[in-house]
């Protein structure tokens, strides 16, 4: 039986303790090599996941302010174009469009012309899409509402690699955020770790945070677990926001200064006053 302390790491692990920068001042980014074909680059705290092949490559997740860093690591990677950039939830790079295709699950297109964000997807799914490119394939699946409503986990099988985007972060001020304004729930969360973990798998690459493992997304999957509960009786006991957030910071981990504790503790509330 894992203990409330387990949990609490678990949850640590994900909210961490930095507070993102209001300049977008892009620090100097790192490559790691995950496998012979696929990379992660981070930059201004965000992944972005790199898999090449002899056609072309495939970005998931490029913020706009780190445009030129991408397009120069990836230049430093292979000759080859930027055909395919995949966007798992709330972000795009409008700068990518002229020569590559922006994908992505259309409720996020919805989410950000609403929002008159740039770099809303051209390419839209409604459950399963898949990317073949140079032999090589890339599943981008919406499994369920999360994050927003419009989240979607990329999986290259012949890696054993996913991109989690925001429904797994394991650093920055991310953590856990379920963006209400954008149709999330933290009721359906843990829908999309239970399809995403029917996959084979053995490296998580987050959208915010190090590289983890399988078994961390499995930690992660019962933490969650574990604060909606908690959450959901403190709310049948008549307790204030204030309450409920402070046992989120205390007993799970969740960042004080984190997007979890300052904007969305009102929706987890009332979601969970419902049957």
């Amino acid at each position: 039986m894992r203990t409330l302390s387990s949990l609490r790491v678990a949850l640590v692990l994900v909210t961490g303790a930095s507070v993102a920068s209001a300049q977008h001042v892009v620090p100097s980014s790192q490559l790691v090599k995950i496998k012979d074909d696929l990379c992660v680059i981070t930059a201004d705290g965000t992944n972005t996941t790199v898999y090449l092949t002899n056609e072309g490559v495939i970005l998931v997740e490029v913020l706009a302010w780190t445009h030129d860093d991408i397009v120069d690591k990836v230049k430093s990677l292979t000759d080859k174009p930027i055909k395919y950039v995949i966007s798992t939830h709330d972000g795009g790079d409008e700068n990518m469009r002229p020569f590559a295709v922006l994908v992505g699950h259309r409720n996020l297109r919805a989410n950000m012309i609403d929002k008159k964000l740039l770099g809303a997807p051209a390419v839209t799914f409604m459950d399963e899409m898949t990317i073949n490119l140079g032999g090589k394939q890339a599943i981008v699946r919406h499994f369920s509402r999360g994050h927003s409503d419009g989240d979607s986990v990329v999986y290259f099988p012949a890696q054993k690699v996913i991109a989690m985007g925001n429904m797994f972060n394991t650093g920055g001020t991310f953590g856990v955020h379920v963006d209400y304004k954008s149709g999330g729930s933290i009721m359906e969360w843990t829908k999309t770790l239970d399809g995403a973990l029917k996959w084979d798998f053995d490296t998580v690459i987050p959208a915010h945070g190090p590289v983890s493992t399988r078994n961390d997304l499995i930690k992660f999957r019962a933490a969650i677990d574990a604060a909606r509960v908690r959450v959901r009786g403190l709310v049948r006991d008549g307790k204030t926001k204030d309450d409920v957030a402070k046992v989120l910071i205390d007993e799970f981990g969740w960042n004080p200064m984190g997007l979890g504790i300052r904007n969305d503790v009102p929706g987890l509330m009332e979601e969970l006053k419902k049957p």
